[in-house]
């Protein structure tokens, strides 16, 4: 699949991007994913370190994710319009990471409106301090401008925007990486937006504000559509079976292997040796590794 990979003459914006900090991806018909990089959060990348995705109808674009700060936004926006001249009328906050939600105030001043699972505004709500704080450090006075914008329309299992002949069915269907996650599912273009409840290309993070127990059966929920086309929460566009390799099996591999330890009566200390060599291939892998399994053991200790 052809990528097409932003660059300074395309933009619109008066926004400091850097050429590749935004990869568009066309995925099918009106439908694009923009990929961010695998990287931590930093000055160049405006906490937009995530994949988002972008549809356009004759009746205005949906955007999935509102990018992590308001610059963040602003650098989406640009991508947004080198895609299409189509104004973003709807974003949905696909879960609780800051580049789930911290955008919304830049696309609410533009007229969009935010949905979101009432979960994922808790989340927003509860972590709104450390997200602030840990944005502060990692991308400095790049954050300028960025207050909590909460979404204006929100549900709690189940809601469907219909919009310029398209169906977006909107899913909570438990937390995953988060405690509001939501998968999206554009039935009239066989896709399926993920959010972080699919990493491919690097290892998912997991931490205390997610459930693994849960994301396993989330994604089982999300895979029963057998979408053709998946826009996951990182990574490039892809398809079910990748999918299910880098994050479902990744999952079921990390509980099986802290639940066998814990059974032998093993510590949280020894959780970091457990066998995860199997998806030694994706990045982050040497980081996030270890640390995926003590929170797990944390989470299943109690369970």
């Amino acid at each position: 699949m052809k990528h097409i990979v932003l660059t300074l003459a395309v933009l619109v914006l008066p926004v400091p991007t850097l050429a590749d900090v935004l990869e568009i991806q066309p995925v099918t018909d009106d439908v694009w994913a923009i990929v961010g990089p695998h990287e931590q959060r930093n000055p160049e990348n405006l906490a937009n370190n995530a994949t988002f995705g972008l549809v356009v109808t004759p009746e205005g674009a949906v955007l999935m994710d509102p990018g992590g700060s308001f610059k963040g936004a602003e650098m989406l926006h640009a991508a947004a319009r080198s895609v299409t001249d189509q104004p973003v009328v709807y974003v949905i906050n696909t879960g609780g990471q800051d580049h789930r939600w911290l955008g919304n105030g830049h696309w609410q001043a533009q007229g969009a409106k935010v949905i979101a699972s009432t979960e994922a505004v808790a989340d927003h709500k509860d972590r709104e301090s450390l997200h602030f704080t840990m944005l502060s450090q990692l991308i400095g006075e790049k954050l300028d401008r960025t207050e909590p914008a909460y979404a204006d329309i929100t549900f709690e299992t189940d809601y469907t925007l219909e919009i310029g002949g398209l169906s977006f069915e909107i899913m909570h269907r438990g937390p995953a990486h988060t405690l509001g996650d939501s998968f999206v599912w554009l039935d009239e273009r066989d896709v399926m937006f993920t959010g972080d409840i699919v990493y491919v290309e690097r290892l998912l993070g997991y931490g205390p504000a997610g459930n693994t127990r849960s994301w396993v059966e989330v994604f089982d929920e999300m895979a029963a559509f057998n979408p053709a086309h998946i826009v996951p929460g990182h990574g490039h566009a892809t398809d079910l079976e990748t999918a299910r390799r880098d994050t479902y099996d990744y999952l079921v591999n990390l509980r099986t292997h802290i639940g066998a330890l814990i059974d032998e009566g093993g510590d949280i200390i020894d959780a970091p040796k457990i066998d995860q060599s199997a998806w030694a291939y994706l990045d982050q892998f040497k980081s996030l590794a270890g640390r995926n399994a003590q929170a797990t053991y944390e989470e299943m200790e109690w369970e």
